[in-house]
């Protein structure tokens, strides 16, 4: 039980940190957490280059496998893509709009201190 919460924080304070790190980058923010009965999209926004449907990764440094690894696998891929169709879907203002799946990759050390964080466009290709 004590695990299931200290990675449910973790996932919590790696999306708010994500959401800082990337309006700083000029992303605007337009949906945390977006459910469906599919899954979870974390973070939606906005840039210079169209809609962002963002997948946080928060792994500490050292962890048996990257952030990147952790959305490698094509179930998680098939469900990012859906999750971006019902999204899509439910909101007709963004139907014509330019699209992708990003992940935000965050490292910590054991301190808890982020020693890697990035954004990775396109991460999730079809």
């Amino acid at each position: 039980m004590k695990t299931t919460r200290a990675r449910k924080n973790l996932g919590e304070s790696g999306e708010r940190v994500a959401a800082l790190f990337l309006e700083q980058r000029g992303y605007k923010i337009i949906a945390r957490n977006f459910r469906t009965r599919t899954g979870e999209m974390d973070l939606i926004a906005q840039d210079a280059d169209g809609l962002a449907f963002i997948e946080v990764r928060a792994r500490r440094a050292g962890a048996s496998m990257t952030p990147e690894e952790s959305i490698a696998t094509p179930r998680k891929r098939t469900r990012l893509f859906a999750v971006a169709q019902e999204f899509l879907s439910a909101q007709p203002e963004f139907a014509d709009a330019a699209w992708r799946i990003d992940l935000v990759a965050i490292e910590l050390d054991r301190a808890g201190r982020v020693v890697r964080m990035e954004v990775v466009k396109n991460a999730v290709e079809g």
